[in-house]
C-alpha cells in the first residue's frame, strides 16, 4: 500500500515538475502578426539581445489569425496581434480578442487618431493612401481629391486594387464617415466607372501598370512607392522614378491615414512582456528604422523623418479617430459590392 501511495506520489511530482517546467520560462513572447517585413524581425532580434526575452513569431494572413485566436480561445498562446492596417484590428478587438493595455508612456507618444480609445490599440507605423501618377502623362496641377476622380477627366484611366484589400476597406469606412451611404456609393460608382482595367494585382503592380500605360493614375499607400525607389530590381527602380506622388485632399478633410497596428491578446501568457515590446517598437530608435527600412512614417510624433520621406513634402492627415471607422466597415462592403467593385 506505502508502495503504491509512493508510486502515486512520484507520478504527481513529475507531473508538477513538467507543468512547472512549462510555465515557468516567462523569458519569451509569442506573436502572431500580418506583417511581412525584414525591418520587423530586425527590431526583434535587436529586442531580445537588450532584453534577453526571446521573440516567437507567427506570420500568416491577418483573417487566418484572427480566425486561429477564435479557435484557441483562452488556451491561445499569442500575446501580441500585429496587423498592417487599422479595420482589422478593429475586428479582433469586437470580437474580444485584445486587452487593454498601459498608455502611461504611450499616450505621450502617439497621437489620439492612431489608438483605440478604450487602449486596446495602438499604430506603430503610419501609411498614406495617396494617388500617384505618371509624370508625363499628368500634371499635378488635374488632381485634387478622392472625390474628384470620378469625374469624366479620369475615364479609362484610374487603376486600383480589389475590394477585398483591407486597405481600401478602409479607405472606404473613411468615404462613408466623411459622405454617409449615398455619398460613398457615388464615389465607388464613378470609380469603377473610371477604372482602366478590373482591379488585380497589388499596390506595387497599380504602380507597374501605370508604366506600362494601362492608366494614368493609382491609389497605393506611399510606402510602396519607396520599396521600388530602392528595390534591388533596376527596372523597378526605373518605374519609380516615372512615378509622382499627389497627397489629396488637402483643402478639406486632408490625405486618408492608415496605421500598422499592435495590442495585447486577451489571454496573453506574457503580457508584461508584451507591453515591453509596445513601447520598444515605439521608440524613436525603432521608429526610426521602420521609416528608413520600410518607408513608413513613424507613429511617434516625435521622430524625425528619413529624407526620402522629406522630399515627399509635408501635408495635411486626415484626423479622424480610427477607432471611429469600424463601424463604417461593413457598409462599405455593400457599397463595393453593389458597385460592382470585385
Amino acid at each position: 500500500m506505502n508502495r503504491t501511495l509512493s508510486y502515486k506520489a512520484l507520478i504527481l511530482l513529475i507531473i508538477l515538475a513538467i507543468i512547472g517546467s512549462c510555465s515557468a520560462d516567462k523569458n519569451e513572447i509569442n506573436i502572431y502578426s500580418g506583417r511581412h517585413y525584414q525591418a520587423d524581425e530586425q527590431l526583434y532580434r535587436e529586442f531580445t539581445h537588450q532584453t534577453g526575452i526571446r521573440v516567437n513569431l507567427i506570420k500568416a494572413d491577418t483573417d487566418q489569425l484572427i480566425n486561429r485566436m477564435e479557435l484557441e480561445g483562452s488556451n491561445s498562446p499569442a500575446d501580441l496581434f500585429i496587423t498592417a492596417d487599422a479595420g482589422r484590428m478593429i475586428q479582433a478587438m469586437e470580437k474580444g480578442l485584445l486587452q487593454p493595455m498601459n498608455m502611461e508612456k504611450i499616450a505621450k507618444l502617439v497621437p489620439s487618431p492612431l489608438r483605440d480609445s478604450e487602449n486596446h490599440w495602438i499604430g506603430f507605423t503610419k501609411r498614406a493612401r495617396v494617388i500617384v501618377y505618371e509624370k508625363s502623362r499628368v500634371n499635378p496641377e488635374e488632381l485634387s481629391t478622392y472625390e474628384e476622380l470620378t469625374s469624366d477627366n479620369w475615364e479609362g484611366r484610374i487603376l486600383i486594387r480589389s475590394s477585398q484589400n483591407h486597405y481600401n476597406q478602409t479607405l472606404m469606412a473613411s468615404i462613408v464617415a466623411t459622405h454617409g451611404r449615398e455619398g460613398a456609393a457615388k464615389w465607388a460608382n464613378g470609380i469603377v466607372n473610371n477604372m482602366a482595367q478590373p482591379p488585380r494585382g497589388n499596390d506595387r503592380d497599380q504602380v507597374k501598370a501605370i508604366a506600362a500605360g494601362t492608366g494614368d493614375v493609382a491609389i497605393v499607400n506611399t510606402y510602396y512607392i519607396g520599396l521600388l525607389l530602392n528595390s534591388p530590381n533596376a527596372e523597378e527602380r526605373n518605374i519609380a522614378q516615372r512615378i509622382g506622388i499627389f497627397f489629396p485632399n488637402q483643402q478639406n478633410r486632408g490625405t486618408h491615414i492608415n496605421i500598422s497596428a499592435i495590442g495585447i491578446t486577451a489571454y496573453a501568457p506574457n503580457a508584461e512582456n508584451a507591453q515591453k515590446l509596445i513601447e520598444f517598437l515605439l521608440s524613436e530608435s525603432s521608429q526610426s528604422t521602420l521609416a528608413e527600412k520600410n518607408y513608413e512614417y513613424p507613429a511617434n510624433q516625435h521622430v524625425e523623418l528619413p529624407d526620402l520621406l522629406k522630399e515627399w513634402g509635408h501635408f495635411k492627415a486626415d484626423t479622424t479617430p480610427l477607432d471611429q471607422l469600424g463601424k463604417h466597415l461593413q457598409q462599405g462592403m455593400i457599397i463595393f459590392n453593389q458597385a460592382g467593385w470585385n
